[in-house]
């Protein structure tokens, strides 16, 4: 049996993995080829930019990496995949829509997280649009945008439309500004992106001198007079 050497470099590349899966997926799994499958489309989705993730199964079946761990042959390599991936979505772990591509149908395959199920939304109502740039391997592993963390965790689910949006508030305005919006939309318990983007334009049109303000004194009366248009 070949012996592995230890993980090269001071700081090797990490791939994320939910908690959940330690605690209540990998105990129920008895199938190794289910499980390299699960673990080979988390690597390969942590090299992806954009707000959804996803891979084709075109490409699966073509990746060599992921072959070579099912056989030395490609046919039953490629067979022993398609069940794995049966498995792995009979378990509820990766999820599987059927989108037209230029080439004809195309198989995605994405993980069942609020992200997953959204676009697989999409997919079923044919809005979901393919992006070749997202569904190419980088060879960084960025962070995803902190935009996308921000509205997640104060706002919801992310759906296509919506992070269509926020891409571009993201290429439109400074980091910062996106962060204190989302901090004065949760103060005033306005939990929502059109409000969120109208303090962002609010700033862009008055200048960052009134955003420099506003961001030292949140609950100041003159700053909630500012944003009373877009309450409601």
């Amino acid at each position: 049996m070949p012996t592995f050497n230890g993980f090269a470099g001071e700081q090797p590349r990490l791939v994320r993995l939910p908690e959940a899966f330690f605690g209540e997926v990998l105990p129920q799994i008895d199938h190794l080829g289910e499980l390299r499958l699960i673990l080979h489309v988390f690597w390969r989705l942590e090299q992806q930019e954009g707000a959804f993730h996803y891979l084709r199964l075109s490409r699966l079946l073509a990746d060599q990496a992921l072959l070579s761990a099912f056989g030395p042959e490609a046919a039953p390599a490629q067979a022993a995949v398609q069940e794995a991936l049966e498995r792995a979505v009979g378990r509820g772990v990766l999820l599987r829509g059927e989108i037209a591509a230029p080439e004809g149908s195309e198989t995605l395959i994405l993980v069942n997280s609020p992200r997953g199920r959204a676009a697989l939304e999409a997919i079923e109502k044919g809005v979901f649009r393919l992006d070749e740039d997202s569904a190419t391997t980088q060879e960084s592993l960025p962070e995803a945008p902190n935009i996308y963390r921000l509205y997640e965790s104060h706002i919801g689910p992310l759906t296509p439309m919506i992070a269509e949006d926020l891409r571009d508030a993201e290429d439109t305005y400074p980091a910062d500004w996106i962060a204190q919006a989302f901090q004065i939309a949760v103060e005033r318990k306005k939990r929502s992106w059109r409000y969120i983007e109208a303090i962002l334009r609010r700033w862009q049109e008055r200048g960052s001198n009134e955003q420099e303000s506003n961001s030292h004194r949140p609950d100041s009366e003159k700053s909630r007079q500012r944003y009373s248009d877009w309450e409601g």
